[in-house]
């Protein structure tokens, strides 16, 4: 039996080596391929979508080809910073909403109090003005002549 030599071994590794980078390669234009595929028929692009037409999984884009991930996500708009930033100045703005809302709700309240209360003093003099019309009720602020 012979053993390999080291100049063979070495060999047969730099070879596999250079085959697993090619095929890399290969499989980032198929990626290239799919999303220009994609682009170009009007579809939906998506890490899924993209997958998909190159034959590969979603996992293997995400781990293996992040710099690709990133330019299928951008073509969505949806890149990860870009996503939280938007979402973070449509929060602020909900809550610069929320906040005016609340104060006017606030004036509301007291505008409500005050008027409740002139209601309240209107009804009250309704009754006593019926009340004397009707001549249930007598007036106890009528003027009386002084003696004297």
């Amino acid at each position: 039996m012979m053993k390999p030599d080291q100049a063979s071994v070495s060999a047969a590794r730099q070879s596999g080596g250079g085959a697993k980078a090619h095929c890399r390669k290969k499989t980032a234009e198929e990626i290239q391929r799919a999303i220009g595929q994609l682009q170009g028929g009007q579809n939906k692009v998506s890490i899924s979508a993209v997958a998909k037409v190159a034959g590969v999984t979603p996992a293997l884009i995400h781990n293996t080809y992040p710099d690709l991930a990133e330019q299928i996500r951008s073509l969505v708009g949806k890149t990860t910073r870009a996503q939280r930033d938007a979402k973070h100045e449509a929060l602020a703005q909900e809550r610069e909403i929320n906040r005016r809302l609340r104060s006017e709700i606030t004036g509301l309240k007291v505008d409500l109090a005050k008027l409740a209360s002139i209601n309240q003093t209107l009804l009250n003099e309704i009754a006593l003005v019926k009340g004397m019309a009707s001549g249930k009720v007598v007036s106890l602020l009528q003027s009386r002549p002084v003696a004297g």
